[in-house]
């Protein structure tokens, strides 16, 4: 059975070749000490493969085969997994992109991006750990006191304690207003009382505390999502000196039995079954919400990389059986069919990373950039990440699919391990907020409400990017590009005049817009690619790479980019048949 070996090649390409990570990013004051660059690049992304592919890779099996459960109020998590995460935790990987002052190692994001690609392609199971806890720190980083930053952040960043979201319930999936978890208040805490499920890692031994973040309600709160408010309840509460102490009570009820993520320990969590939770307001009384949304950019581009990582795995073993499996006299990567699976997984994996790792700078440049470059910065991060989320994880769906298809028979059969991908990936379309919230947050909130001046930004970028491609002889890339783009503005000028008129009708529409301007900006960022591997190749490098990386993008825009037209087809025909069509007759 393959192994994953994290592409360090193509992904040094990126951070130093195409993003200029030296120039773009180690320039600024934030990171000017830190020596970003092809020296740093290779010292983090070498070592991060080496734990990816040595510690979490072979435990992508184990995690799955002998899930986590839950009895008697504790969770056992898979073999081998408390081990990794120590190891992870001593590797500093847990605050990779934190700051400095609380633990962290105070890298840019792009590093961090880089790293969960190589955690969730060995083990999506695994990486969702340290995914929440970052998370979690990022919530308390941005709103909570001096002295819960000084309580939390340190252990979190280091990963001796890991940390949770807790959101949804039985009843308030991704309309949290009508959550019934409650919140008394107690002199300087609260006591939480409710049941909270899909708690992805809500329990385990493998740290000495989980610091849960919780949605609840006070008792004088307004009705719906005006009226949430964020506590910080942790598994066993600080004693004086900031170490666990007493036991909180809060438990894990039950483990869900799971298509995929089999070690990931996916919790209904009780609070305040007994005495009451402890639990510390985090942020202002009833602007919870706003205070979880701190963390979703940063949540949702991970998604996204939960999609990359499953498919990037998934070709990696598709392409080694391709190679080793005999059929009609050769190995099957010589049949066109086979082929054209495998160069479909191959270019649209490059075009996910190329796109996650461009938009993980924009994201330093909104935190840490010049002051006047930080609210447009801002404004396409914020565009960006519902398109991460979304076309990634839809892709990677697709792509995981084909890592079956590519095997055959034997794809069906869970001994290869090639439908585990699948299976894993599965939920990223689903889980922080499903590609429909996505789909629609892109148009109703993204593109309408600076009435598309955000996209227009990018658009011009595309254009920009398209000339040089046309300057530099590279014309089956340029023309694709240039179809594509006007495909895209078409169809953004149609959706911000349908939706002024009709936003049924637009909403409609959404998700072919989503995943059109996901194939287009994908496209976009592996072309950048070509550019910069055409323009070694012109001043005499000989290297195969180069080569790959010019042949890759010329496949994309033949097979991959006429997507777009067909996208912007549906979009032109105003959803008329959806919205007349009556919900009886489903």
């Amino acid at each position: 059975m393959s192994n994953y070996h994290a592409p360090l090649d193509d992904m040094a390409f990126l951070v130093d070749e195409v993003l200029a990570a030296g120039d773009t990013l180690g320039q600024l004051p934030r990171f000017a000490d830190l020596g970003v660059g092809p020296e740093l690049t290779a010292a983090v992304l070498g070592e991060g493969a080496k734990f990816a592919g040595d510690v979490l890779a072979p435990l992508r099996r184990v995690g799955d085969q002998q899930p986590a459960t839950c009895a008697d109020g504790a969770v056992t998590i898979s073999p081998g997994y408390a081990d990794a995460m120590r190891q992870l935790a001593a590797g500093g990987w847990f605050g990779i992109a934190a700051s400095a002052d609380h633990g962290g190692q105070g890298l840019p994001e792009l590093y961090g991006t880089a790293a969960c690609e190589m955690w969730n392609a060995a083990d999506m199971a695994f990486a969702l750990a340290p995914f929440l806890s970052s998370g979690a720190a990022l919530a308390i980083e941005s709103h909570g006191t001096e002295a819960q930053k000084a309580q939390y952040l340190e252990k979190l960043h280091t990963g001796e304690w890991t940390g949770t979201m807790n959101l949804t319930e039985s009843g308030a999936g991704s309309d949290l207003g009508v959550l019934k978890t409650r919140a008394e208040p107690q002199g300087d805490h609260y006591l939480i009382r409710g049941q909270k499920i899909y708690i992805t890692w809500g329990d385990h031994d493998a740290t000495d505390n989980i610091i849960h973040l919780v949605l609840a309600k006070l008792p004088d709160a307004p009705e719906g999502s005006r009226g949430i408010s964020l506590f910080i309840v942790p598994k066993f509460l600080l004693d004086e000196n900031g170490a666990p102490g007493k036991r909180n009570d809060v438990y894990p009820v039950s483990c869900e039995h799971k298509l995929g993520i089999h070690g990931s320990p996916t919790c209904v969590m009780a609070f305040g079954d007994n005495e009451g939770a402890v639990g510390y307001l985090l942020g202002e009384e009833n602007q919870g919400l706003a205070c979880m949304f701190t963390m979703m950019n940063e949540a949702r581009l991970k998604v996204g990389l939960q999609g990359l990582g499953a498919a990037e795995g998934a070709y990696q073993k598709a392409v080694a059986y391709a190679r080793e499996r005999v059929q009609g006299g050769v190995a099957i990567i010589q049949h066109a069919d086979v082929k054209r699976m495998l160069l479909t997984m191959r270019s649209l994996n490059e075009a996910m990373r190329a796109l996650a790792y461009s938009e993980a700078v924009t994201m330093d440049i909104a935190r840490y950039g010049p002051e006047s470059e930080r609210t447009a910065q801002q404004a396409r991060i914020d565009l960006m990440i519902p398109v991460i989320k979304g076309w990634m994880t839809e892709v990677g769906q697709e792509l995981t699919s084909l890592g079956v298809q590519v095997h055959g028979g034997m794809g069906y059969v869970e001994e290869t391990g090639a439908a585990q991908y699948l299976r894993d990936v599965r939920i990223t379309s689903i889980y922080e907020g499903t590609n429909g919230i996505q789909a629609g947050d892109l148009l109703g909130r993204k593109l309408v409400r600076d009435g598309g001046g955000a996209m227009e930004s990018v658009h011009d970028a595309i254009a920009a990017t398209q000339k040089e491609l046309a300057d530099a002889g590279l014309d089956v890339l340029a023309a694709a590009l240039a179809e594509a783009l006007a495909d895209h503005v078409q169809s953004t000028q149609n959706l911000l005049a349908l939706h002024g008129d009709s936003p049924e009708s637009a909403q409609g529409l959404a998700f072919d817009y989503m995943m059109q301007t996901g194939y287009l900006f994908g496209g976009w960022q592996l072309f950048r690619g070509a550019l910069v591997a055409a323009a070694r190749m012109n001043d005499g490098v000989d290297n195969p790479f180069y080569a790959r990386k010019v042949a890759t993008a010329r496949y994309y825009a033949q097979f991959i980019l006429p997507r777009c037209r067909a996208a912007a087809g549906a979009i032109a025909g105003a959803a008329d048949a959806l919205v007349s069509y009556r919900e009886d007759w489903l």
